[in-house]
């Protein structure tokens, strides 16, 4: 089946964040490829505990957040470990980026503004809501009514699945991998099938 021409641009992408390692600091970066499983690079490696093999994230150790992943995982790895004060080591994924709930993470600069007057879920950060594509969208369009519908983003296609349970924006499933810059239009087509 072949998917709805898209509408005319309902945004626009305002930034690229690429999170190398899961749970640091992301990357901006002013293009990226989107394979089937998300953004090249994102999200390729976790920390782990070099004592016990368990995994370690922001939500147990929140001064992680702080770290911004060079891509050097020897460099990572020791920058760790005196942040966290214990032996770490960085795991590759080897069944692609490590996310927990979609390929591709998407918030509008209107919900951070939203989230900074009070609308925000629990657990979730408004300064950082470690999104993969910000978005720049005109006054009244919400990208939570999204959810169901294919979206047209940069040359990608992505099928919008649902909201975060404890963060903003959605969540959105590759349908058609290609690459996505800063100043991509955005546009609605028809419901995801």
């Amino acid at each position: 089946m072949t998917s709805p021409q898209p509408q005319p641009a309902v945004g626009t992408v305002r930034q690229i964040s690429v999170y190398p390692v899961k749970s640091l600091a992301g990357r901006t970066q002013d293009a990226v490829e989107v394979g089937p499983a998300g953004l090249a690079g994102d999200r390729a490696y976790s920390v782990v505990d070099a004592t016990t093999g368990e995994r370690v994230t922001v939500k147990t150790t929140p001064q992680m957040r702080e770290v911004v992943a060079t891509g050097d995982a020897e460099a990572d790895t020791v920058t760790l470990a005196a942040v966290l004060g214990r032996p770490v080591r960085l795991a590759a994924s080897t069944a692609g980026p490590q996310v927990d709930a979609a390929a591709v993470h998407l918030v509008s600069r209107q919900a951070i503004a939203r989230a900074a007057e009070g609308e925000v879920p629990d657990g979730c950060s408004a300064e950082d809501p470690r999104a993969n594509l910000l978005l720049d969208l005109p006054a009244g369009v919400d990208e939570r009514t999204w959810v169901g519908r294919r979206l047209h983003v940069g040359e990608v296609v992505l099928d919008v699945v649902r909201t975060p349970k404890h963060c903003l924006g959605v969540y959105a499933e590759v349908r058609v991998p290609g690459r996505v810059a800063a100043g991509d239009p955005v546009r609605l087509a028809g419901p995801a099938d």
